[in-house]
């Protein structure tokens, strides 16, 4: 399965939309992240913690994209757009990472 943010694939036709395919991602943070979270937000610095709950969400997300289109016939997904939100209050972060694009056929 080819993902890729561009319109087309090089070296290959597009022979059928299959229309848009998604994955989401909701990832929780822990309560030692969102202390040490704070603590960079004092001192500076980059939060690893949070990078690899980032991550990881990421990934999450580009999976069920994948899924979703093998689940329709798709050889590739084109036009991928990560979109990124952080959810939640003072007490709890919540991490959304959203995949989207063109469910394609490949000849």
């Amino acid at each position: 399965m080819i993902l890729t943010t561009t319109e087309s694939v090089e070296g290959k036709h597009i022979t059928a939309y299959l229309g848009i395919v998604s994955g989401e991602a909701v990832q929780g943070t822990n309560i030692f992240k969102d202390f040490f979270g704070s603590i960079r937000d004092v001192v500076g610095g980059r939060s690893g913690s949070y990078e690899s709950e980032f991550l990881e969400a990421k990934n999450a997300a580009l999976a069920e994209l994948e899924e979703r289109a093998q689940a329709v016939g798709a050889d590739a997904v084109i036009g991928v757009d990560l979109d990124y939100q952080v959810l939640g209050g003072d007490q709890k972060m919540l991490l959304m990472v959203a995949a989207n694009g063109t469910a394609v056929k490949l000849g």
